[in-house]
């Protein structure tokens, strides 16, 4: 069996033309334009690539950015007020801070400064609540990326066996609740779990987000079963640079149903959900529809 590759990079390509046609119409019939502001702080690498790309995505679909570039040394109370100001601008729909933060800044103190309804990376206490209670929330990117690509390949995930690997409050917990509020009967598993691999082989739907090189391999995987890989880790092999996800993908494309690749396949998604909650806040803000398809 070889499995089918899911491409999450032509995926996130649809995601992202379906924002840029409900921005366009919301722009047409109620004046309205959807606003998301980045929020970065200091001069970490990464971070400022991220920032760039989420720029460039967020003016692709029509949208309004507002860039707020920090010092490294700004202080938490003139961070706390920037956040303030963005909660109270009504042309700013989503607000994102991007992490990790300088290590001087209580992460949680500022991600729970947002305003829940413009908490668009949804980390916000509340919306971890709102969300483990089977209510209307702000979800966080990833896992949601993650619960599209699974329903456009299986339709209807009622039933089916699910298997999160992985605990995190970013990636583990909200995919388990997101695939629980499908009707998949859910197991939450980890580097502890005894006997991992036999509880992997009985998933229908495998989600790998443990953060560990390759640690999936193809004999934990139940033939058929549908893989999607969030792991993201930079190896060397052979001398030279590689990224690979949480699953060793040749082994496990040749048992699995379907999978995702590293790269190309949960990675896009992340943005393109980013810019569905920006419109679906922008749209719960006025009281309009939430647009179908890109939300949980």
């Amino acid at each position: 069996m070889t499995a089918k590759v899911i491409d999450g990079k032509a995926f996130a390509a649809k995601v992202r033309g379906q924002v840029a046609e409900h921005v366009a119409r919301l722009k047409e019939a109620n004046g309205i334009q959807p606003g998301l502001a980045v929020v970065l702080v200091g001069e970490d690498p990464a971070s400022q690539v991220y920032v760039r790309n989420k720029h460039a995505s967020t003016i692709e679909v029509g949208m309004a950015s507002f860039e707020h570039r920090l010092d490294a040394s700004t202080s938490e109370a003139e961070l706390l007020a920037l956040i303030d100001k963005l909660n109270a601008d009504p042309k700013v729909h989503g607000i994102l801070v991007q992490l990790p933060l300088p290590g001087h800044l209580n992460s949680e103190l500022v991600i729970n400064r947002i305003d829940p309804a413009k908490d668009v990376d949804g980390f916000h206490i509340s919306n971890v609540g709102l969300l483990g209670t089977g209510q209307k929330s702000m979800v966080p990117c990833t896992p949601l990326g993650c619960l599209m690509m699974l329903r456009d390949h299986h339709g209807k995930l009622a039933g089916l066996n699910a298997v999160v690997v992985g605990r995190s409050n970013i990636v583990g917990k909200p995919m388990a609740q997101l695939l629980l509020g499908d009707s998949c009967t859910v197991t939450i598993a980890h580097s502890r779990t005894k006997d991992l691999a036999e509880v992997c082989r009985r998933a229908d739907i495998l989600v790998a987000a443990v953060g560990r090189p390759e640690m999936i391999t193809g004999e934990m995987v139940r033939p058929g079963a549908t893989v999607i890989d969030v792991g993201i880790n930079r190896i060397e092999r052979d001398g030279k640079a590689k990224l690979v996800g949480d699953v060793h993908y040749e082994s496990a494309a040749a048992v699995a149903g379907a999978i995702t690749p590293v790269p190309g396949g949960v990675g896009p998604m992340t943005i393109a959900c980013l810019l569905a909650n920006t419109l679906t806040a922008c749209c719960r803000a006025n009281g309009l529809a939430e647009p179908e398809g890109l939300t949980a």
